[in-house]
């Protein structure tokens, strides 16, 4: 074989960084954990069926495992008794990870400002992205998705990420 033509490779080969592919590989096979408590998970059950079906962004894997998860989505109230269990599980997932606060009371506490219920969640996690409404559509969660797949692209393949963050249970 004479492999001296060079215009039998023209459309064989394909370049490109070691950060591009990892990460077009990550944005494919997002591993979701769900923390739902309220409202707000029931939309994401939506979100997860047939009418939705957040498998065509690559997310429908569902862990149940936060071992195994790689994108945690709180969705619901979150009281101060379950903020360490919240914490405890974005802790034990592997890194990188990324979060998405799903509805008005885990972005802000909602319309709970009381003694017992977490106003945000961001005290206790860092959040990636924020989705808005009381409780948003499925397709405000589907966005959030696609948001956090964009942030995706633009990474470093092995940095970690949020290491000044320091939340309420975080050690001084």
């Amino acid at each position: 074989m004479d492999v001296s033509n060079t215009h039998l490779l023209d459309e064989a080969v394909v370049t490109t960084t070691l950060d591009a592919i990892v990460n077009w590989g990550r944005e494919a096979s997002l591993w979701p954990f769900v923390f739902g408590t309220a409202c707000c998970a029931i939309e994401f059950m939506a979100t997860a069926a047939s009418r939705y079906d957040i498998s065509r962004f690559g997310a429908e894997v569902l862990r149940f495992s936060p071992r195994h998860a790689d994108l945690l989505i709180v969705a619901g109230t979150v009281s101060y008794k379950q903020a360490p269990i919240l914490k405890q599980i974005y802790d034990q997932m592997p890194e990188p990870k990324w979060v998405i606060a799903v509805g008005a009371c885990a972005s802000t506490g909602g319309f709970y400002d009381n003694y017992t219920t977490l106003q945000g969640i961001d005290e206790i996690v860092p959040v990636d992205v924020y989705v808005a409404g009381c409780p948003p559509r499925p397709e405000a969660i589907l966005d959030a998705v696609m948001d956090i797949q964009r942030q995706l692209k633009r990474e470093a393949k092995f940095e970690v990420r949020n290491l000044d963050f320091k939340g309420k249970l975080d050690d001084v």
